[in-house]
């Protein structure tokens, strides 16, 4: 904040001297002017009129052209006229080149106060000094969260009325998994600044992650109030498609999801919801959106001496990962055992995150594994199939074969 201040006066120092400029020239003025007034020029020509009016008369008179009445007549008006014209041009006394020096310095406080002021109130002082804060957290090689946590707290403690500080403290607390102080963070900021669509629809999506996923009466209201003022509203829309598919109203949540993508800035978080379509309409018995990018054609089938261990409606998982092991599924398909064999194609639509997908590799491994609990985590007695890195590419290629050929212990 010093180097703004001392900008400030810097700024400052043109307009004063421009103050002080007057001053300056205060004398050769007042001298101009006493010259000017000296020299009469006024009064002369005013006199110099009257006497070639009056000269004109007598001429007049002495060729006989007016009478000695008429003559005395105009005279007097013209001696009237000069005394009128000399009146009018009298003069107040000039005052002397210093006074009045006394309201310079008053102006030239009033200004630097005024300045300072005015900056306090509309300037942006808080919002500096929370950008000089996450400057110096960012450059400190011990940084980290809890610390930002920490001066971002005391800074809203500060200055509790500036919404750029609980708008920083929103997504660290949400990241965080502090729910509640996000909560806190977003109801302050929804009391600082307008009830816009943004804000309602963040608060209430949180809130409707923090009930368990669960569509209580104050998230509806918070729906309802951000559906009001915005009815595209996109993260509203991709809660309530989540709300629709976990009710198995596949086609509500498809067409939710496709209104929230629609009106998304966010290509990853778009990308989520286009997952999501796809998987609702597997739901639904449809042919999922075609993806663009390349991909993995695989047969999967059962080894004979494993036929009829567990039921045909067995849940099949077919997975593919990066060959060194480093990100999380690169995607992930499902079938049953009754439908094997089957040839199925993984592509970045079966990612299971926006920054782990099928096009970031090229090569991946493939493992399918028949889960007799219908859970995704491993569990004895499971059947299992592995096939070592293959490359990714196109899909029209001939399939990998993937078998199925041991049990999980």
């Amino acid at each position: 904040m010093i180097a703004l201040w001392i900008a400030f006066a810097l700024l400052l120092v043109p307009a004063l001297w421009l103050l002080v400029l007057p001053l300056r020239r205060a004398g050769a003025v007042a001298r101009a002017l006493a010259d000017d007034e000296a020299s009469e020029r006024t009064e002369r020509q005013n006199v110099a009129v009257y006497r070639r009016r009056l000269a004109s008369l007598e001429a007049a008179r002495d060729r006989g052209e007016i009478d000695a009445a008429r003559f005395d007549e105009d005279r007097l008006e013209l001696e009237r006229s000069l005394l009128d014209d000399t009146a009018a041009s009298t003069r107040s006394p000039l005052k002397a080149p210093r006074a009045g020096r006394w309201l310079v310095p008053v102006t030239m406080v009033a200004l630097v106060v005024a300045s300072a002021s005015w900056y306090r109130w509309e300037g942006a002082e808080g919002d500096l000094a929370l950008y000089r804060l996450q400057q110096q957290v960012m450059a400190d090689p011990e940084a980290s969260l809890p610390r930002l946590l920490e001066r971002l707290e005391a800074e809203a403690a500060r200055q509790p009325d500036n919404p750029n500080v609980w708008r920083s403290l929103f997504p660290l607390y949400r990241d965080s998994g502090r729910l509640e102080r996000a909560d806190h963070a977003l109801t302050r900021l929804l009391a600082l600044e307008e009830r816009s669509p943004w804000l309602l629809a963040e608060l209430a999506q949180l809130r409707y992650f923090a009930a368990g996923r669960e569509l209580t009466p104050n998230v509806q209201a918070l729906v309802d109030e951000a559906l009001a003022a915005d009815p595209a509203q996109p993260t509203v829309l991709g809660m309530l498609g989540i709300e629709a598919f976990e009710s198995a109203d596949y086609e509500t949540a498809i067409d939710r999801w496709r209104r929230a993508i629609a009106g998304m800035n966010d290509a990853e978080s778009a990308e989520a919801l286009r997952q999501g379509i796809r998987t609702a309409q597997r739901r639904l018995g449809q042919t999922p959106e075609a993806v663009e990018g390349p991909g993995l054609r695989v047969r999967v089938s059962l080894a004979p001496e494993l036929a009829g261990r567990l039921g045909a409606d067995t849940a099949v998982f077919v997975v593919a990962r990066d060959a060194a092991g480093e990100l999380p599924p690169l995607a992930v398909a499902r079938t049953t055992l009754g439908a094997l064999p089957a040839t199925l194609t993984l592509d970045d639509g079966d990612a299971m995150a926006p920054k782990a997908r099928l096009s970031q590799v090229d090569e991946a491994r493939l493992v399918a594994r028949v889960s007799a609990s219908g859970q995704a985590d491993p569990q004895p007695g499971d059947l299992l199939g592995r096939h070592a890195a293959v490359a990714v590419g196109e899909h029209d290629g001939d399939p990998v074969e993937l078998i199925i050929d041991r049990i999980v212990e």
